[in-house]
């Protein structure tokens, strides 16, 4: 569920209650698991391949305190469990102990209510309607997975409605999301409402085009010829592949037997003289409509660093870019965005650290805004300078992540040990990224590495907890490492014509795992049995049971309980 509001004239207390029956005092140790999800035994289960000793002895040492818990789709605040969970959603969800609309969702609402016209994000883009041309890049389909046709429709309203005077639609086929061929019905549905803007005085058209898996859409820097052949089409207008009309495009393209609406080649769309319609010139905005982050990152980065060298743009279009969204909040880009993160509200942290709760958090640079800005509910800063202190671990730079798959696990570990031994700090929360950022290379050998690495980082912290009698959380905050092969609807590997499996770089829809213990914790504390659909939302109220309190109300159910002990 979402995020519960008070009602009318209800205020909050920030005071928390004293648990009943968990005192307060002990150190919490907190270790999330970048993209350490639960799978079957598997050759591909690259935790499960990995020597992970210290994993291992808390799932099968104590199974009322180990459990798994949903990191995906609407108990991270998406709008279906086919939607993968990622870092920041996971984040926010474990930070706030309440689930907030993320995603699609905020973009429904922000259309709906008319609030996405008035953010600074299309005020920005604005400026260029009066002289220049608004360009809109995405999929076109109604699949829910990347966008959503319905919500192209609403913006092409909005944006004609606000000002936009020429407008040109550069589309991206899909046949992945939804049934191959159906790009057809798709792009005659557009054809009709931009057909209906014209008669309204409103020049707009379908600039361009190409399937999704060959042009633009590239994820994990895989492959920067996908994005590139995009480039050319929507931004040079060079492509072999001319026609008067998408549609006519579209049709033709697909007349090869071969032919796919993921794998379209890239097309141009020619006026009357024969010259491109729309190409993306200075003094023009743009707006990537897609919603979910990881295929328009590529894009983003070429349409806004001025230093980019992954391929010769030829010409850099002074232009004014906003995404749907904010794709990745780490590298804030793109900069500007047309709707904005969830505002979340009363996260853990701050009741934390308005109840007197001293905390350090750590992580190397490519995870330490996951484990401080998103858990904080993409908030900067401390809550309270005075109880407060956040690390940054420097990653390596330059340097593929399969190349050294132990980053630096084992360094942030050895800072959380030297927090949780200074009897300074209450709570020591860290994140250990290797899971999650060497899965991605789609190097099983070098993943497997990573996750040992990984498992000596946690060994490291539970036996510094050990030490000060303190209490350990040991979670996740999406899967990845647990399946790296891409699969066919049986569930068996898919190879190519040389008998060699595609790896899977994806996060997954996997559960995460959760374990509690340490000799701090109470002895009659044990998981719940009532909670089966519980989620990453559900570990805030959890920890702040751990440190002595009851948690808010509003919270997400605790994942909890505690017996009395039989004298």
């Amino acid at each position: 569920m979402m995020a519960r509001r008070p009602g009318a004239g209800e205020e909050r207390p920030w005071k928390l209650a004293e648990h009943a029956r968990l005192g307060k005092g002990k150190v919490v140790g907190v270790v999330v698991l970048d993209g350490w999800g639960e799978a079957p035994p598997d050759p591909f289960n690259c935790i499960h391949v990995a020597d992970t000793p210290t994993l291992d002895a808390l799932k099968k040492g104590a199974p009322e305190r180990w459990r798994l818990i949903k990191a995906h789709g609407t108990a991270v605040g998406l709008p279906t469990d086919d939607d993968m969970g990622n870092s920041e959603v996971g984040h926010n969800a474990l930070g706030a102990g309440q689930i907030y609309a993320q995603g699609a969702k905020l973009v429904d609402l922000a259309l709906a209510s008319g609030k996405i016209y008035e953010g600074e994000g299309f005020k920005y883009i604005q400026q260029s309607f009066e002289t220049g041309t608004l360009h809109l890049i995405g999929l076109l389909s109604d699949g829910g997975v990347h966008s959503r046709i319905d919500q192209l429709q609403l913006l092409l309203k909005g944006a004609s409605e606000h000002g936009a005077k020429r407008i040109r639609v550069h589309i991206l086929t899909d046949g992945r999301d939804v049934l191959d061929g159906s790009s057809v019905t798709f792009v005659e549905t557009l054809e009709n409402d931009l057909a209906k803007l014209r008669e309204k005085g409103v020049d707009a058209r379908i600039a361009s085009g190409g399937g999704r898996m060959y042009v633009t859409m590239d994820r994990y820097e895989n492959d920067w010829q996908v994005v590139k052949r995009g480039w050319d089409a929507q931004v040079l207008g060079e492509t072999p592949h001319k026609f008067p009309s998408a549609l006519e495009a579209v049709k033709k393209l697909r007349d090869d037997p071969k032919a796919n609406d993921q794998y379209l080649p890239p097309f141009v769309v020619l006026d009357e003289s024969g010259k491109p319609v729309g190409p993306i010139v200075d003094g023009d905005a743009v707006v990537t409509f897609n919603f979910r982050a990881d295929r328009m990152v590529m894009l983003a980065k070429a349409l806004e660093y001025e230093d980019f060298d992954k391929f010769d743009r030829v010409r850099f279009p002074r232009i004014r870019y906003a995404g749907m969204l904010q794709y990745d909040g780490e590298l804030k880009l793109p900069s500007h965005y047309l709707v904005a993160p969830p505002e979340i509200e009363r996260t853990s942290g701050e009741y934390l650290a308005r109840n007197g709760v001293r905390t350090y958090a750590c992580s190397e640079t490519v995870k330490f805004g996951h484990v401080t800005f998103f858990w904080n509910g993409n908030r900067s800063g401390y809550f309270n300078p005075n109880l407060e202190r956040y690390e940054e671990i420097p990653s390596d730079t330059g340097i593929p992540f399969n190349v050294q798959p132990r980053m630096k696990a084992v360094e942030v570990a050895e800072k959380a040990r030297d927090a949780i031994l200074s009897g300074k700090f209450d709570q020591v929360r860290v994140n250990i990224p290797n899971a999650d950022m060497v899965g991605h290379t789609g190097d099983l050998e070098a993943t497997i590495v990573g996750c040992k690495a990984a498992d000596e980082a946690v060994k490291i912290i539970l036996d510094a907890i050990e030490q000060v009698g303190g209490i350990f959380v040991v979670t996740a905050d999406h899967g990845n490492a647990e399946d790296m092969v891409k699969r066919d609807k049986s569930g068996k590997p898919i190879r190519d014509k040389d008998g060699n499996v595609q790896p899977l770089t994806s996060h997954t829809l996997n559960p995460v795992p959760i374990a509690i213990g340490g000799p701090g914790l109470a002895p009659g504390a044990t998981f719940r049995e009532d909670l089966p659909d519980a989620g990453l939302a559900n570990v805030a109220a959890t920890v702040i049971n751990l440190h002595g309190f009851e948690a808010p109300h509003h919270y997400e159910p605790t994942l909890i309980q505690v017996s009395p002990v039989p004298f």
